[in-house]
């Protein structure tokens, strides 16, 4: 076999696509794989770093998540620890940080007191915080408005003291990992940067793929993990037309100074899920504390990388009756539609401070607008799927899986569940291939 033909081929060398390329290397007997990035190096969109709020969301502090869904994510989010245990990756790029889901209010506190006796079960290192042990380990978050009294209103919270649990990860350091561990398995496997994919086409049961330099490689399967580009090459290919992509990019207010010692989260409303502000200890500005993420719907499928990716957004929205009937039941919800557009406000200089530390100051009462600054150049794209036929968006993962390809769209928390998503993926190429997929090793070394 040459070097341009192989088994599988993977396209995006972020987080999910890097976490596959191993998988498949450590864990089957296929002996061929391809990693193809477009850029000159892994992880510089949603798995960078900045792009990323760098946490292991495994449900204990996420309110939004049930806990059957909950249990689910906490099945990859131990993946996450135990790959990085293995690499004795702690107190390198994987951090036991403090963190904590903070409630504010008489009605949020009944409702964390009754998440807490329900979740602690399933995390068993999980503690219920009161007002008085808060003050002790995040002193900003009690202290009100003037820097000095304690603020009026009840707060308690749910989560874990610094040091018993691993919360936070450097994505981006952990998918070179991954490529790298991937790399020192016996198999044939080819790395290439700065090849972007253009075209696929199947012919005789081999995926024929181009790029944007005339290189051609072969696979007899490939797998997309590449963004909001995912469903753009899907529908290249004639797949997924009943599905169009928005893109929603997040923003983040940085400190010069630590004001939390770990991660605060706040109670997320059902009808806004992620969409809570929270405080965040940043590893890539000295643990200097990060507020954020705000939502902001743009017509781009990359944030920062120019306006190629503008014409393609139209391309995936594939804008119609359909997709307009959907934006327009979603803006119905006053609470959404408000949502919505006030976010877009925190782009805009000199008033953006100013609006956004309304909702920081859930947090830190104390927070005044020359504390912060605006995180330029941070944040990443979170393909939020439309589903056409069912007349909704999706909220979570989707992929599309053909005969001998898969396209994988994952918005947050998609670098969590990286390792249980290559999971998924490599079991259905082994499948596909009729080749083995190493079940004990795989259990006894991440599950």
């Amino acid at each position: 076999m040459s070097q341009q033909e192989f088994d599988v081929l993977i396209i995006g060398a972020g987080i999910s696509g890097t976490a596959l390329f191993y998988e498949l290397a450590r864990y089957t007997d296929i002996k061929n794989i391809a990693l193809i990035e477009k850029y000159n190096a892994p992880a510089t969109l949603n798995s960078k770093g900045t792009s990323n709020s760098q946490t292991i969301h495994c449900g204990d502090i996420e309110t939004n998540y049930t806990l059957e869904k909950a249990k689910k994510v906490k099945r990859s989010a131990d993946m996450v620890v135990k790959y990085l245990l293995l690499q004795n990756a702690q107190n390198q790029f994987m951090f036991a940080h403090q963190k904590m889901a903070l409630a504010v209010g008489e009605s949020e506190c009944e409702y964390m007191k009754k998440r807490y006796e329900e979740f602690k079960e399933l995390y068993p290192y999980i503690e219920f915080f009161d007002k008085a042990k808060i003050k002790q380990i995040e002193p900003k978050v009690i202290l009100g408005e003037d820097g000095v009294n304690d603020r009026a209103e009840n707060i308690c919270a749910m989560g874990v003291e610094v040091g018993k649990a691993f919360t936070t990860v450097d994505f981006g350091k952990m998918s070179q990992s991954l490529i790298e561990q991937g790399q020192k398995q016996n198999k044939n496997t080819f790395v290439a940067f700065n090849q972007e994919i253009v075209s696929i086409e199947k012919k005789d049961g081999i995926f024929i793929l181009r790029t944007h330099t005339y290189q051609e490689y072969r696979a007899k399967a490939v797998v997309v993990n590449a963004g909001a580009h995912s469903l753009y090459l899907a529908h290249k290919m004639g797949f997924g037309l009943d599905k169009s992509c928005w893109p929603v990019a997040g923003s983040f207010y940085l400190t010069k100074q630590k004001l939390l010692n770990g991660k605060v989260y706040m109670v997320q409303n059902p009808k806004l899920p992620f969409a809570a502000l929270h405080g965040d200890p940043d590893l890539l500005a000295d643990m200097n504390t990060r507020f954020g993420p705000t939502a902001l719907a743009i017509p781009k499928l990359e944030r920062y990388k120019g306006l190629k990716s503008v014409p393609e957004f139209f391309q995936t929205l594939q804008l119609d009756t359909t997709v307009i009937k959907i934006a327009f039941k979603i803006l119905k919800d006053s609470t959404v539609r408000n949502y919505i557009f006030y976010n877009y406000l925190f782009e805009i200089p000199f008033i953006n401070k100013n609006l956004f530390i309304k909702d920081a100051k859930k947090i830190v009462p104390s927070l005044k607008a020359s504390d912060i600054y605006y995180a330029q150049g941070f944040g990443g794209v979170r393909p939020q799927v439309i589903d056409k036929t069912r007349g909704e968006l999706m909220l979570g993962e989707a992929s599309i899986v053909e005969d001998g390809i898969i396209f994988n769209m994952t918005p947050s928390p998609g670098a969590t569940s990286c390792l249980g998503n290559a999971e998924r993926d490599a079991k259905l190429i082994c499948k596909y291939l009729g080749v083995n997929f190493k079940e004990d090793q795989f259990a006894s070394e991440l599950l």
